[in-house]
């Protein structure tokens, strides 16, 4: 971890050997001691940064097996993009330099089901900033409906939660050009990951960039 240009696929290669240690239960907490503490007194330099969504059963560092000053961390409920996550994003690359973004998903996600739920016709209506955060959902859900002929009742939840998924990269990258731009040029790259809650896996969906060793 001592790299001080990492290229995103060697920090996407590490992240996935420390989503390995999790899984098989030999996690080494790596970086949280008091010298690591002293260390990042003084500025930060993460390898990733990662957006994703504010459930408390998927926190960044631990199941990736992350330390202290290791990952810049932005997260809302559902991974919505807004205009503070998109400058959170291109802070954590402009200013801090990391190569690497992750968009978290993950199955059994609370604001994908109430999206899935709001399209019910007999829907109760939702309280205002709830249904704000859930809106953006709701494009993946009408797709995923139409494709398989479902409706809230029986569609697949995990095939909305991945179709929303690539909805949130690629609005990330029409809204910032900063980023797009960065990802062209090959200094950054965006890899989408669903999170599966009880196997504690990190599966890579969705590639933008080159994470190639």
């Amino acid at each position: 971890m001592n790299d001080a240009h990492p290229t995103p696929g060697i920090v996407w290669e590490e992240m996935l050997e420390g989503n390995a240690r999790f899984v098989s239960g030999t996690p080494r907490h790596p970086r949280q001691n008091v010298e690591r503490r002293h260390e990042l007194a003084g500025g930060q330099r993460p390898r990733a940064a990662l957006f994703g969504c504010s459930d408390s059963r998927l926190a960044a560092e631990i199941i990736f097996d992350e330390g202290l000053g290791d990952l810049f961390v932005v997260r809302n409920a559902g991974q919505v993009i807004s205009d503070s996550v998109v400058g959170s994003l291109e802070y954590a690359i402009e200013v801090l330099e990391a190569p690497l973004i992750v968009v978290l998903g993950h199955d059994e996600c609370g604001a994908v089901r109430a999206a899935i739920d709001s399209t019910a016709l007999d829907a109760p209506a939702l309280p205002a900033r709830i249904w704000r955060q859930i809106a953006p959902i709701v494009p993946a859900v009408r797709r995923v409906q139409l494709a398989h002929g479902t409706t809230a009742g029986n569609v697949d939840a995990e095939l909305v939660g991945r179709e929303h998924l690539r909805d949130t990269v690629n609005e990330l990258l029409h809204s910032s050009e900063l980023i797009s731009v960065a990802v062209a040029e090959g200094r950054v790259a965006i890899v989408g990951v669903n999170y599966r809650l009880a196997e504690g896996t990190a599966v890579p969906d969705f590639i933008v960039g080159d994470v190639s060793a």
